[in-house]
């Protein structure tokens, strides 16, 4: 392990029995004491370069009291571009960023623009008068403007501060809001989600000494025989997801100490998103009604069993990384400037590529899964009859199970530009495999066109790759 993947779990398990300790206070030590343990960390392990976050901040909040009715493009606008300025500060004489910093900055920019468009929406509703503010906000709905001290604790929470989960602001006011966080369970649910992190672990230290990703750049690797070339990415991507699972997992137990992103299983929330129905709580209830049942979905960033075993591209995504997902599906996806579901989610993809950075590696791998969505969509139409529809469960058919092989062979392909990031680094490896997962993905595209397909019931059924 390196010295940063060190220093993120040693935050993480930091962070966990913290979340104890909050659970047990009121709105005041959540807020400021939340904040203030998040500040520390971010300044530990940021040091000078804490004000580009506080900086992204204070831009946005500026935004949102200048123009709340049309804050949401202004703010993606405004902190895509510090993006751009925050990699870039070399150019200008000053210092590199940490690593660390750049997590805090990559959650910063999905909390602010979030953030935005409640605002957004709260001011809307608000002049068109559709809710009645006396009786409580409509569901998802802020109560009301933050102001700057709450949008620094807002975004100096410690909660997922370095590696998610993001949850929007609407979520964070609920856990301060709690009105008995006592009576929510913890140590269950965290036991149930962090039972697997000791072999995930393992196996991640194990795989990475066997298979080291550093082999591929060396001048030994392309000598070898191509059953061994391919063979190569299948271990690399399988650390790469071990280091995710691991990482993700720990970060929703920080969560679940703190019973932060509880709620009550009636609501159905979503991750990243929150409850997608009104649900009464537990103070609302009729009298000697039982307590209601509750789940911590809304911060669920992970579904470890799902991106092995799902059948298609598409259902993988689903998968990981589940509450940037959200915010990719609402904030991208939904106001692409394209109609079509390939060329929207190719124009997601590139903004989620600039969001992860400017390394070409990203843009090669995001920019790949437009072609392999293309050829998944355009065969399963003939053979499937069904896009857009549910996902198919494993084993359901041989027809499955190599679905399923070929949707691993891509994700293992693409996972290579992720990690090698470099743009002759990921080309070379690449044409030592000869491109086999863009010929093939070409190849099933014309069979599947070739084929025809059959109409589609509705022009709409297809909805975000990510959602």
């Amino acid at each position: 392990m390196t010295p940063e993947e060190w220093t993120y779990l040693a935050v993480l398990l930091f962070s966990i029995p913290i979340g104890f300790v909050f659970k047990r206070g009121g709105r005041r030590e959540k807020q400021f004491g939340g904040a203030a343990v998040g500040l520390l960390l971010t300044l530990v392990t940021c040091n000078i370069h804490t004000l580009h976050s506080l900086l992204t901040i204070l831009g946005t909040w500026s935004i949102l009291r200048l123009s709340p009715r049309a804050c949401h493009y202004l703010t993606l606008g405004w902190t895509f571009s510090y993006l751009l300025f925050f990699r870039t500060v070399t150019f200008f004489g000053l210092p590199a960023p940490t690593p660390f910093t750049n997590a805090v900055q990559l959650l910063l920019t999905l909390k602010m623009v979030s953030l935005a468009n409640e605002v957004q929406e709260f001011s809307q509703a608000k002049k068109q008068d559709v809710t009645s503010f006396a009786k409580g906000p409509a569901l998802g709905l802020i109560p009301r403007m933050p102001g700057l001290g709450e949008t620094l604790c807002y975004c100096y929470c410690y909660v997922g501060l370095l590696t998610g989960p993001f949850y929007r602001y609407r979520t964070y006011l609920d856990w301060l809001e709690q009105p008995d966080s006592q009576a929510i369970p913890s140590w269950r649910p965290l036991l149930a989600r962090a039972r697997l992190v000791p072999v995930f672990g393992l196996l991640f230290l194990g795989v990475s000494q066997l298979f080291p990703l550093e082999y591929v750049r060396s001048e030994a690797f392309p000598g070898r025989a191509l059953p061994f070339r391919l063979f190569y990415m299948v271990p690399v991507f399988f650390v790469f997801r071990m280091r995710f699972y691991v990482a993700w997992l720990c970060a929703e137990c920080t969560c679940i100490a703190a019973a932060f992103g509880a709620y009550p299983t009636a609501a159905r929330a979503r991750s990243g998103g929150g409850p997608t129905v009104h649900c009464a709580s537990s103070e609302e209830g009729a009298p000697g009604s039982a307590p209601p049942e509750y789940d911590y979905e809304t911060i669920k960033n992970i579904d470890p069993y799902g991106t092995d075993f799902c059948v298609r591209v598409r259902d993988g995504m689903r998968y990981w990384n589940m509450t940037v997902q959200w915010w990719l599906a609402q904030y991208i996806y939904k106001s692409a400037p394209f109609r079509s579901y390939v060329m929207r989610s190719a124009w997601t993809m590139l903004i989620s590529a600039y969001w992860h950075g400017l390394h070409p590696g990203y843009y090669l791998s995001f920019l790949t899964i437009p072609l392999c969505l293309a050829a998944e969509g355009a065969l399963e139409a003939r053979l499937r009859g069904q896009r857009g529809g549910p996902a198919p469960a494993l084993g359901d058919s041989w027809g499955d199970w190599l679905h399923w092989f070929l949707k691993m062979r891509a994700y293992d392909y693409m996972c290579m530009g992720f990690v090698l990031l470099e743009l002759g680094a990921t080309l070379r490896y690449w044409r030592d495999v000869y491109f086999c997962v863009h010929l093939g993905a070409l190849a099933l595209l014309a069979v599947g066109r070739a084929l025809g397909r059959r109409p589609r019931s509705s022009p709409g059924a297809e909805g975000p790759p990510h959602q």
